[in-house]
């Protein structure tokens, strides 16, 4: 195809929804597409990342690759490309789709096997690992004015997969402890759960991590949890502002007892919770710690920290 059809091609495609990076070739979102055959699909044999692009700019994006990269060497899984590659290729689907905010993800699949195929370990594994990238539009998991008056939260009864049968520092697909939590939420009509590790320590919630501020200080689990990427950015918030946090376990009397409690995740950023069960904090508000954090982090985004500048014109 010559070059000028190729490009009045790209000009009549809808892009406005994302662009997936799939088989080598980038494509429309709604049209990546997955093997029912994977074992990504029928074993949850899968690792991803998610990062976030800001009015253009990447944030943390080497924190994610970082994190990425240990999650396919943990689960014994090979990229088809290098670090350089895959960068490249997320450039190439924010770029493709033109989005300004945008949700962007590195899917790894252990893939399909030969069905002739005697053995049935990962590690013996004859085939080659999938991976799929994508770009779709910024997704919030609590929204803005959610974020402005804070959540509902629960404590939930479903226990967190302990962390000896499924690495939480792992990013995965095995959400069946996450999705029971969050039918709790439904049944409660609250808005968000966390989860209590199998120690009886606070762990975290479904796609996010949790804070609580206790006597001043913002501290998060130091175990049983995704070690998340604005996670990190609050604790390096909190060093650049004085303010005082900590890495340790929490008691479940501790949260019920904090004096402020949030979330964070890239999905959202930092997100306040006004209720936890049947307690109300602050005054049924964010509160002056999560506040303050919260305007700092989107500040930082609005300054550049930690940003990586999407080239829309390759």
């Amino acid at each position: 195809m010559a070059a000028a059809e190729q490009l009045n091609q790209n000009h009549a495609i809808d892009w406005s929804q994302g662009a997936a990076w799939v088989d080598g070739a980038i494509v429309p979102a709604k049209e990546a597409k997955l093997s029912v055959f994977d074992w990504g699909f029928t074993r949850s044999d899968v690792t991803y990342d998610v990062v976030h692009v800001w009015k253009g700019r990447f944030f943390r994006l080497d924190d994610h690759l970082d994190r990425f990269l240990r999650s396919v060497d943990g689960l014994r899984m090979e990229l088809p490309v290098d670090r350089d590659g895959l960068a490249q290729i997320l450039h190439d689907c924010v770029a493709r789709s033109g989005l300004q905010d945008s949700y962007v993800a590195m899917v790894l699949t252990r893939g399909q096997p030969d069905p002739a195929w005697p053995k049935r370990l990962p590690s013996n594994f004859k085939g080659r690992n999938n991976l799929i990238c994508y770009a779709i539009p910024f997704v919030w998991i609590m929204k803005p004015e959610i974020q402005e008056t804070g959540a509902r939260m629960i404590i939930a009864e479903a226990p967190r997969i302990a962390s000896s049968s499924v690495d939480p520092t792992i990013k995965n697909y095995h959400w069946g402890d996450f999705t029971n939590a969050l039918f709790e939420v439904e049944d409660t009509d609250a808005d968000y759960a966390v989860l209590m590790g199998p120690d009886g320590f606070v762990a975290e919630s479904p796609g996010s991590n949790i804070f609580a501020v206790l006597d001043g200080v913002v501290t998060s689990p130091n175990h049983g949890a995704l070690e998340g990427i604005t996670r990190k950015a609050v604790h390096d918030l909190c060093e650049l502002m004085g303010q005082p946090d900590a890495q340790r376990d929490i008691t479940r009397d501790e949260l019920l007892d904090a004096d402020e409690i949030f979330m964070a995740s890239t999905a959202g950023g930092i997100m306040p919770i006004r209720q936890i069960n049947e307690r109300i904090l602050s005054n049924g508000a964010p509160g002056p710690i999560s506040r303050v954090i919260h305007a700092e982090y989107w500040k930082k985004h609005d300054e550049g920290w930690h940003a990586t500048p999407v080239n829309y014109g390759a």
